[in-house]
């Protein structure tokens, strides 16, 4: 039995044709996933909570608070430091206050806070309404809290 020696170059076209489609289909995934990923990251970004804060003023201080990403998480840095002299420099400035905020549907948070006056980390929750950020520091299981509202800084 003879071959037709143009069935082999039908075969190899089909298999090539095929293997094409395969990549263009395997590109198509890519690109969608590349592009969920970037769409993700994006929501991750617009969480209403981020931006600058400004604290109370707690032993006769108060901070611009930077809240940023950390992760899938939400963190808050000190990012600048004013006394009743006005804006000075801390050893705290860039020191981490508010510590793996994680979003918890309606503007509530939870992770944990750190008070920098006596150097502890305290149970964290926050509330945010707007531009008003009620941000609280509790202990015994969430029992007792100490609370502070927070502004945003425009």
């Amino acid at each position: 039995m003879q071959r037709d020696p143009k069935s082999g170059l039908i075969g190899i076209a089909l298999l090539w044709t095929l293997s094409l489609r395969t990549w263009e289909e395997n590109m198509k995934k890519l690109v969608l996933a590349a592009a969920l990923t970037a769409a993700s990251a994006t929501l991750a970004l617009a969480d209403p909570v981020l931006g600058t804060w400004k604290t109370e003023v707690d032993d006769g201080s108060y901070a611009h608070i930077s809240m940023t990403p950390c992760g899938d998480k939400i963190c808050g840095t000190i990012a600048r430091t004013f006394d009743a002299n006005g804006e000075y420099n801390s050893p705290n400035k860039g020191k981490t206050l508010v510590r793996n905020m994680v979003p918890k549907g309606s503007g509530k948070y939870e992770g944990s806070v750190w008070r920098p006056s006596n150097d502890k980390i305290y149970i964290g929750k926050m509330d945010l309404n707007g531009n008003k950020l009620k941000l609280r520091g509790c202990v015994a299981g969430g029992l007792f809290c100490s609370a502070q509202n927070w502004t945003r800084v425009k």
